[in-house]
């Protein structure tokens, strides 16, 4: 059984991050997977009709698992609680993941959707903590394995090792 994968829009190029621009990342790797027809290409924000640009966004205190739970909000640099939008890609994300049959994902790490090794920590002040963003963490619940694209080669020997 093939594996399919959901992959960050801003990953393969398209400029879908906050400040309109993309994080390219199309490997000889992921060039392969797209022929393969693998990669299911998805912005959850874009998704959830978020604009670009739009202001930076962080979730405020913990991460996007309290998020998703209402116990935690997330906030634009303006103030405003941006919160049931990045709820509503979360969710999106999810429903595209699983309707494609992905049971992986390679999403933009630091994002507070798509953050799975780290987002930032809510004071708009560039500082890291560990955590995921709400959709990272809405897929990781429901069984899809996330990986930060600092982590494709993790990711392939974990696509290798289900397909062996």
């Amino acid at each position: 059984m093939i594996n399919r994968i959901l992959v960050s829009a801003c990953l393969v190029g398209f400029k879908a991050r906050y400040d309109g621009s993309e994080k390219a990342q199309m490997t000889d790797q992921l060039q392969r997977w797209q022929k393969e027809h693998r990669l299911v290409i998805h912005c959850p924000e874009l998704a959830a009709g978020l604009p670009i640009p739009r202001p930076p966004a962080e979730i405020v205190s913990t991460d996007g698992k309290d998020v998703m739970l209402a116990q935690i909000r997330i906030l634009e640099i303006t103030g405003q609680d941006v919160t049931e939008s990045y709820q509503l890609a979360a969710w999106l994300a999810l429903r595209t993941a699983q309707e494609s049959g992905c049971t992986a994902a390679l999403l933009t790490d630091g994002s507070p959707t798509c953050g799975s090794q780290f987002i930032y920590d809510g004071s708009f002040s560039g500082q890291r903590k560990s955590g995921m963003g709400v959709a990272a963490s809405l897929l990781t619940e429901h069984g899809i394995a996330v990986f930060s694209e600092k982590r494709l080669a993790d990711l392939i020997d974990w696509i290798d090792e289900k397909e062996r």
